[in-house]
Order: C-alpha cells, then sequence, then structure tokens
C-alpha cells in the first residue's frame, strides 16, 4: 500500500538570488578541507548529534536508511582505534600498497602514524547496512546501501563543516577491526571513520589544487 502523502513545494526564487546564493555557498563550501591536526578542544555532544541528524535526513534506496553512526568521544576507545588502525596502515605501507599509490600520497605527507584518531575530541564510525535483522530472526534486505550511505557521508561532511567543524575522512584498510571495537554485528560493514572537531592552532593543510570544473562536468551527449 504506497504511503500517505504531505505537500511539498519549494519557494520561486528568481535567477539572480540562484547564482548569488550559490557562489556564496561555493566559497564557503571550497573552504574545506581534509584536517590531520586536530585541538583537543572538547566539542558539545549536542552539536554532533544535530551534525548526525542532518546527515539522516539523506534520501536512501527504499527509504530504508542503511546506515548507522557510532559516536565516540571515549579516550580508551579511542586509543584502542589508533592502536588497532595503526597496525592495519603500517602493514598497508609497507606491504599492501602499490608504488602508483605511494607516490599519489606523497604531496599530501601522510604516514602510518595517526596522532588525531586520539586528538580529535570525536571519532564518527559510519557503517553500512545491506540487512536489516528484524526481532524474529528474518533477514531483510537494504537496496542501494553503498550509494545511500556515501550520500549521508557526504552531507554529514558538509553539516560538520557548516558548523564550524574540521573533518577527515579515514580509510584504514581493512577495517573490520572497528566492527569488533564498537560491537556492531557481522551485517553491518564499516564505511568510513571521520574525526571531528576544531583545528589545532598552528594547523596547516597541503595547498593542491582541485580538478577544474571542465575535467569532470560533461553537458547532454
Amino acid at each position: 500500500m504506497p504511503a500517505p502523502t504531505i505537500p511539498y513545494s519549494l519557494p520561486p526564487r528568481e535567477t539572480a538570488w540562484q547564482l548569488e546564493r550559490g557562489r556564496a555557498l561555493l566559497v564557503e563550501i571550497a573552504a574545506r578541507r581534509s584536517c590531520r591536526d586536530f585541538s583537543p578542544r572538547p566539542v558539545p555532544r549536542a552539536v554532533i548529534e544535530l551534525a548526525i541528524e542532518i546527515a539522516h535526513t539523506a534520501p536512501s534506496g527504499a527509504n530504508r536508511k542503511p546506515w548507522r553512526f557510532v559516536a565516540i568521544d571515549d579516550p580508551a576507545l579511542k586509543h584502542e582505534i589508533r592502536v588497532a588502525a595503526e597496525a592495519e596502515e603500517r602493514e598497508s605501507y609497507d606491504h599492501r600498497m602499490p608504488q602508483e599509490w605511494l607516490d599519489a600520497l606523497e604531496p599530501l605527507g601522510t604516514t602510518a602514524e595517526k596522532p588525531f584518531l586520539e586528538i580529535a575530541p570525536w571519532l564518527i564510525v559510519l557503517f553500512r547496512v545491506d540487512a536489516e535483522i528484524t526481532p524474529d530472526g528474518r533477514r531483510l534486505k537494504n537496496y542501494y546501501p553503498v550509494e545511500s550511505t556515501g550520500i549521508a557521508a557526504g552531507m554529514f561532511l558538509t553539516a560538520c563543516h557548516m558548523l564550524g567543524l574540521a573533518t577527515l575522512t579515514h580509510t584504514p584498510s581493512p577495517m573490520g577491526f572497528l566492527r569488533m571495537i564498537c560491537g556492531r554485528p557481522d551485517h553491518e560493514k564499516p564505511f568510513l571513520l571521520i574525526p571531528v572537531g576544531y583545528p589545532a592552532e598552528n594547523c596547516t593543510v597541503p595547498d593542491v589544487p582541485k580538478k577544474p570544473l571542465s575535467a569532470v562536468l560533461q553537458w547532454n551527449r
């Protein structure tokens, strides 16, 4: 049976307003950077909860919302995650990554050491949920969980930036240790590990150019 409906409309906007607002938004969003040098300055739990609630409005396949956010500020848990992540990262840097990958990372100055995992006041672990398990044990498939979770991740990063917070998309590979540390079930898969907080006082980020829009945009066929 179809779900009940509610009215939906957007106020009419003049093109001049759209362009002005869009350009201002572009300036603000373009200032977002991946941060690897965090301040230990606390971030209130209510702010993190609001950012996650914003991300939770993301569209998803069949409206299943196939994601779980685990928000961590416990120092012991953050230390446990850092130890496990650095073990995987050292293995990757020393044995798994081909030279081409290492060459691509060189301008960013990344290494297997990840102190930000303990310094950032919050670690957000985003899980992709491929299926929901009902109370009677049935497995209900979720639709487009990868795409849906990716959209929610983007909205979370944007929300954090608009709230004045710095983030990093960290993907130690493999990430199975996150499911074990967070105590999540087998049908949930780690998707992203996102430190959240404020940049350190003297934080710098690599000054690397973005691809021009012409390299990623095609009009029609």
